[in-house]
């Protein structure tokens, strides 16, 4: 069944799912990479179109896709597709475009990151609904961190206390994404990497061991173990 979004929401939700996603091996870009007989965008989409304030939700897809993306996508939720760039920043300010200005926040979302539960996509937009500028779910860091030089010569250890995993979906006001992308010299993979480039605060809120990113072709494995638990 197709979901409805809600025509009087206040949140544009941007899927940049133009990337090629080696790390995942070769074959079909990595958001069209399948997870328990579904592409990875579809899961992605499916739990955004959960939330009960998002309005609109827009896929920046490969060029060459576009149609066979609007064609998966078209059961499970609308959404606007429209064309990618080479570059993930490029994608963002394409989806970006798209949203009308009427729309107050927007969060923005990796398809790679296919489990990410709807209650945090909630939880992302009410924290800039309340007031913030810039808002991403974060995870404590657990592992040991090591700084290593050039020769893979131990440096010293960091302070991973001070350290946060940062997860998608990233919130903005919307016209502080519109502004940080306007303004870019530098291409990054971060949209909070902008923001803060522009001078914003960018504010922490508690992530979800569910919204790993499906990197690797052992993240796949993990996520379909997850699968069984939501």
């Amino acid at each position: 069944m197709t979901a409805q979004l809600n025509p009087h929401g206040d949140v544009a939700v941007l899927v940049p799912a133009a990337g090629s996603g080696v790390r995942l091996g070769p074959g079909v870009p990595k958001a069209l990479r399948m997870l328990a007989g579904e592409p990875l965008l579809v899961h992605a989409i499916r739990r955004v179109a959960a939330a009960a304030s998002v309005r609109l939700i827009v896929v920046a897809a490969p060029a060459a896709e576009i149609d066979a993306v609007r064609a998966l996508l078209a059961p499970v939720a609308p959404v606007v597709v429209v064309a990618g760039g080479a570059e993930r920043q490029q994608s963002v300010a394409a989806a970006l475009a798209a949203v009308p200005d009427d729309v107050d926040i927007v969060l923005v979302h990796d398809a790679a990151r296919a489990l990410t539960p709807p209650e945090l996509v909630e939880s992302v937009a009410a924290a800039v609904r309340g007031g913030l500028p810039a808002a991403i779910p974060v995870l404590p860091v657990v592992d040991t961190v090591k700084e290593v030089g050039p020769d893979d010569r131990v440096l010293g250890t960091v302070d991973r206390t001070v350290l946060r995993s940062v997860q998608t979906p990233q919130g903005f006001r919307h016209d502080v994404l519109a502004t940080a992308h306007a303004t870019a010299s530098d291409p990054l993979t971060d949209d909070a990497g902008l923001v803060e480039k522009a001078g914003i605060v960018v504010t922490c809120v508690p992530g979800s061991e569910f919204a790993l990113k499906i990197t690797r072709p052992l993240d796949l494995v993990l996520a379909e173990a997850l699968l069984g638990v939501r």
